[in-house]
């Protein structure tokens, strides 16, 4: 009873995945001419490729060198090049197809993945995810170039030479149609173990691409922290996994092709000594029985190409699983609501509770407020909450209770991509993409932005005299993640990036912390030209960097437990005294808080 269950659970999902699969290629759309084109040529190369057996066993009844008929030796020959050069057309074509959608499905894809909410790649490794996008669309690919016209194809010829068959002897056609029900015995039971064999190789496979991923990307921490033998046995491991997939699929068309190979082979030995027995009979002619043997190779070929083609079939079926989740996951609303408000207001927090996993909050009924023009800083230990507030206030993530305001309205009744416009945000360790310091400093603001405007915004950075020194000055590639630039340098550039965005709201996660003194001065004199007329929130690791704020909000394990200026809380807040104790009073300027 049970297995009876899960047989009929499995049969409902592949149902399910076909019909998906089927919807998927309709809307992402063929190009109807070049498809229609690429079916009648191959439509044509296969009827073409029938007539030829009809002619070879013409000729060899009527073979002799007084009646050797030329112009049916000279039809033969322009059928083989017709049909060599239909097919051959054909299949460009096909290709054509099969890239042009997968290209579409791609881009298609690619939208969605930039359209996703943060807490889906929180989720899901960023290399799968691009595994979904590279790899798995290459299955597609090669199922609509290589199989599915083909496969039309070849039902076509095969039930052309069954038709032509049973004309010339229906006794011995009705022989060979005894091997049908077995080959489709041996395909059944085999597809399903190919389609379960597909996901977990898929899987395995962007496991191993999630790995590299992370080693090559992190190449210096693991070199500095000799770790290359660890990472090496991970690899290794990941490697033998997928290799044993591979092995199973290997091992699957080793019993399958052979046993294709064998039933067509058996056919034809039985077919070859019948169809003797039937010449000397005089029922069949010499020439009718060749050409019924080359029909029967028309069959055969078809037939080992459906085991090939419904194998591919399975691995799609895989494949689409895998691309499906990321189709109907849930998009961020970035065009929905209306646009921001260009005038600055006080930003405040009423009662958010949040928590990334059930059960486990990480802010409390958290309400504090944040004036409009002034610079407030958030301080507590590390996991208080200081980066989630952050994260909330770039919409990245959504409150479990309670409302974040912008004057009076909630910042989601903000078109989403209004809302994130107004926010310019440097942190710790400013991430720069790999390209140019004039593509770094020019990214968030796109194509609109002159020359001049983006060489005043890295002088106000105090980025532009390090920049013209450089020997290709803003056309200086960076690096992966600017690498090739100093920490100074980096946030500089980012401040740089920040300035020409020209926020509202800007969003300051320590930008000196990991910083030498020189470079730190630099850095902090382009923060205050950044904070100029704007309203700040900076997080603070080190006291002595918000002494100057306007406000000072205290986080402890996500709740707020004090608020006012550096001197009322050295009066009135236990713990900030004793953070402030430690720091001054040691002269330290590293120790976070």
């Amino acid at each position: 009873m049970e297995t009876n269950e899960k047989d009929s659970a499995k049969g409902k999902l592949q149902r399910t995945t076909v019909t998906y699969f089927v919807r998927l290629l309709r809307e992402t759309g063929f190009p109807k001419l070049v498809l229609g084109t690429a079916v009648v040529l191959s439509i044509a190369s296969s009827l073409i490729g029938l007539v030829v057996p009809l002619i070879t066993g013409d000729l060899i009844d009527n073979f002799s060198k007084d009646t050797l008929n030329r112009n049916s030796i000279l039809l033969l020959a322009v059928i083989f090049v017709v049909e060599a050069i239909t097919g051959g057309l054909s299949y460009y074509m096909l290709a054509f197809v099969g890239n042009r959608v997968v290209n579409k499905m791609r881009k298609r894809l690619w939208d969605k993945v930039l359209s996703l909410p943060v807490p889906f790649f929180d989720r899901y490794r960023s290399a799968d995810t691009m595994s979904r996008v590279t790899n798995d669309t290459n299955e597609i690919k090669t199922l609509i170039t290589d199989h599915l016209i083909a496969f039309s194809s070849n039902v076509l010829t095969v039930v052309g030479a069954v038709a032509i068959l049973f004309y010339i002897d229906w006794q011995m056609t009705l022989v060979i149609l005894l091997a049908v029900p077995l080959g489709f015995g041996i395909l059944m039971p085999i597809g399903g173990k190919m389609y379960k064999i597909s996901i977990s190789m898929h899987e395995q496979l962007a496991k191993l691409a999630s790995l590299l991923t992370q080693v090559i990307g992190e190449i210096r921490l693991v070199k500095a922290s000799n770790a290359e033998t660890k990472e090496q046995s991970g690899g290794y491991e990941k490697m033998d996994s997928l290799f044993r997939f591979g092995m199973k699929e290997a091992k699957i068309n080793a019993v399958l092709m052979p046993l294709m190979s064998m039933v067509m082979v058996a056919l034809l030995v039985v077919i070859i000594g019948y169809g003797g027995v039937r010449v000397s009979s005089g029922a069949l002619s010499a020439g009718e029985l060749v050409s019924f043997i080359l029909l029967l190779f028309q069959i055969m070929w078809p037939f080992s190409q459906f085991a090939t083609f419904y194998s591919q079939l399975q691995k799609v079926m895989g494949v689409t699983e895998r691309l499906r989740l990321i189709l109907e996951y849930g998009a961020e609303p970035a065009r929905t609501g209306v646009p921001a408000p260009k005038e600055q207001r006080d930003l405040s927090f009423r009662d958010v509770t949040f928590a990334y996993a059930d059960n486990e909050p990480v802010l409390r009924d958290v309400s504090f407020t944040v004036p409009a023009n002034q610079i407030t800083a958030l301080v507590g230990p590390s996991g208080s909450g200081k980066t989630t507030v952050f994260s909330l206030l770039e919409r990245f993530y959504e409150p479990g209770g309670g409302l974040i305001a912008y004057g009076e309205e909630s910042i989601r009744a903000y078109d989403l991509d209004s809302w994130r416009g107004k926010i310019g945000y440097v942190s710790q360790e400013s991430t720069l993409m790999t390209g140019t310091i004039r593509e770094n400093i020019m990214y968030a603001c796109g194509a609109d932005v002159t020359e001049e405007e983006m060489i005043e915004a890295g002088k106000q950075a105090y980025a532009h005299e390090f920049i013209k020194a450089l020997p290709k000055g803003y056309d200086t590639e960076v690096g992966e993640r600017g690498i090739q630039l100093s920490g100074g340098q980096r946030q500089r550039v980012a401040i740089a990036r920040a300035l020409l965005r020209k926020p509202d709201l800007l969003i300051l996660d320590e930008a000196t912390a990991s910083l030498d003194s020189d470079s730190e001065h630099e850095v902090q004199k382009a923060l205050n030209h950044l904070m100029n007329d704007r309203t700040t929130i900076v997080i603070a690791h080190r006291l002595s960097t918000v002494v100057e704020a306007d406000r000072i909000i205290v986080l402890e394990h996500g709740r707020v437990t004090g608020i006012g200026k550096h001197e009322q809380l050295l009066q009135t807040h236990p713990s900030y005294i004793e953070w402030a104790r430690k720091q001054f009073q040691a002269g330290s300027s590293s120790e976070e808080v």
